[in-house]
């Protein structure tokens, strides 16, 4: 077997350790032992890439995507070869590769990675998930730096808890050497315990407090956004606080990377969002829709908040939106209720409700509505329908929003995934 990947593609690579776990048995092997083999293996068949790039990881429930999208396509812009792993895509300088995974299983991030060496990368912007670093998916890799957004409901069906939650993120930050970054959202109740006793240089990030990156909203409305990051103006098409936070963590990162900031203020003007996160687009009878990937309470609410911010006066808001199935119960009746609290009319429907029946899962999101509430809510458990129900009841001025899947093209149903895409539904109803 050999060190380097420079003498043994990488198909060949995949048949030699196919052969070998056969031989050895190795599925039966208990899973922390598999991981950690998975993890040497692939250091060792691979050349250690991750010593030849720089590596920003990103952690938290909400924001991982946009973040580390946004790193790439500014690292890119100032003429930087660079990588991207995240949720919706992977990208080796450019081009595109298939994902499974939010963060990749230890011997395929490795394979990712050495791919990137080869391309001559520079920089990885990689997300980084909690099963992830439960899973010991990136034991090992050394990080330039970590950037942590925030932490809400999300995930309790693995986690059981939020510390248990926290501390399965804080791995990332205890992972980090000495000469690394630690960048934290202050503003988020976890930021300030996700730094402590680790041996990186901390780096707080915040609109609340004063500390080392501090930024001030000027202006939102549905154009994007006027900030002042430490002192210096900067404009974004993208809408909403929680986006503000979102790019001034950016913003910040750039400058723990020592990148012209000129041009970085520049770039962030032009900047398009990740596809999926607050896509909008607006019908011939004047509708607004929006499409984002708004998936658990924290997030929808952000998304609905924004929307109230920067609708039209007059206008109403409209959402359609469901909960996974075989997925955290818990946050049901939390997403219910504020979808319905925060919307004229709220359409529940199926999101990808896999093996279970959806229309249970849309009454669990009714469990906790007031009866004012409930008056509000629709229930239209066909996705499809939904949304050309919610564009027949909408009027010139309104916003529809269809939240859950955002950059998903596809609905997962009884095992079986079909074909479907939010905009391109939207798309079909101005017709």
């Amino acid at each position: 077997m050999t060190h380097s990947i420079k003498t043994q593609d990488h198909g060949e690579c995949n048949r030699t350790m196919k052969n070998l776990f056969k031989k050895i048995n190795y599925e039966n092997w208990p899973s922390s032992i598999r991981r950690l083999v998975n993890v040497c293996i692939g250091f060792h068949i691979f050349g250690y890439p991750y010593k030849k790039l720089k590596i920003i990881g990103v952690t938290g429930t909400n924001g991982k995507t946009t973040i580390t999208t946004l790193l790439y396509k500014i690292a890119t812009e100032l003429g930087y070869k660079a990588g991207l792993i995240g949720t919706v895509e992977h990208i080796i300088v450019g081009k595109k590769v298939s994902t499974d995974f939010t963060t990749p299983e230890a011997f395929a991030l490795n394979k990712l990675l050495s791919k990137m060496v080869l391309q001559g990368c520079e920089y990885v912007f990689m997300e980084v998930s909690s099963h992830g670093l439960e899973e010991k998916r990136v034991t090992g890799l050394k990080f330039t730096g970590a950037i942590f957004t925030n932490l809400t409901h999300d995930h309790l069906d693995y986690h059981k808890n939020m510390e248990n939650y926290f501390l399965a993120k804080r791995k990332l930050f205890k992972m980090l050497p000495a000469q690394a970054f630690a960048l934290s959202n202050v503003d988020d109740e976890y930021g300030d315990r996700m730094l402590e006793n680790i041996k990186a240089q901390k780096f707080l990030y915040g609109f609340n407090e004063n500390k080392n990156f501090h930024g001030e909203i000027k202006k939102l409305n549905f154009d994007g956004l006027d900030l002042v990051f430490n002192g210096k103006n900067i404009k974004s098409k993208l809408l909403g606080k929680f986006n503000a936070s979102n790019l001034l963590a950016v913003w910040s990162a750039c400058k723990l990377l020592g990148f012209n900031m000129n041009k970085v203020n520049k770039i962030l003007e032009n900047i398009e969002p990740p596809k999926g996160r607050l896509d909008r687009l607006m019908s011939p009878s004047g509708v607004f829709a929006i499409v984002d990937y708004a998936h658990t309470p924290d997030a929808l609410e952000n998304v609905l908040l924004t929307i109230k911010e920067v609708k039209p006066e007059g206008g109403r808001i409209i959402s359609v939106f469901g909960c996974g199935g075989d997925r955290d119960f818990l946050k049901r009746s939390a997403m219910g209720k504020i979808g319905a609290s925060l919307s004229d009319i709220a359409i529940f429907t199926s999101d990808n409700p896999r093996s279970e029946d959806p229309d249970k899962i849309i009454d669990s999101m009714k469990d906790n509505l007031t009866p004012e509430e409930l008056r509000k809510v629709i229930t239209i458990s066909d996705r499809r329908l939904a949304i050309k129900e919610a564009m027949e009841l909408a009027k010139k001025g309104d916003i529809v929003l269809c939240a859950g899947k955002g950059h998903e093209n596809y609905q997962e149903i009884k095992g079986v995934k079909t074909h479907f895409d939010d905009m391109e539904e939207f798309q079909k109803s101005f017709i």
